[in-house]
């Protein structure tokens, strides 16, 4: 296996996570330790983005990083981790996300989990269709 950073660039579809990870100065931290979960939006996620987002936040460093760090909770939680009793997460950013496991399926505030438990050395990878914005 690789770490999370190696197995989304492996991947092939978080071109822009990737790309957004390496400007934010978070590589080292998502090869460390962890265990961390990673909701990972796909490139097209990013596409769904007003026109010039991306751009503007590679030039605003600190407002990545806030964007980045919501889409990961410390520990390894797996799909069957996501109850129905567990209504959110909190992030390493330190706000929450809104989980909702009904109807067979897992989403994570309005983005929903395409494909789940993606194993990592250091953790896991939920795949996503849409950035998660903090509020």
């Amino acid at each position: 296996m690789a770490d999370i950073v190696d197995t989304a660039v492996k991947a092939g579809s978080f071109n822009t996570l990737v790309a957004a990870v390496k400007a934010a100065g978070l590589v080292d931290t998502l090869k460390g330790a962890g265990p961390f979960t990673v909701f990972a939006p796909t490139d097209e996620a990013f596409a769904k983005l007003p026109n010039g987002t991306v751009e503007a936040l590679l030039n605003d460093i600190p407002k990545l990083k806030k964007i980045l760090t919501y889409h990961v909770v410390s520990g390894k939680v797996k799909a069957a981790d996501f109850s129905l009793t567990q209504k959110s997460a909190t992030t390493v950013e330190g706000s929450e996300v809104k989980i909702d496991a009904s109807n067979d399926s897992v989403k994570v505030n309005d983005a929903t989990v395409s494909t789940s438990d993606v194993d990592a050395d250091n953790g896991v990878i939920h795949i996503i269709d849409t950035v998660l914005i903090p509020e």
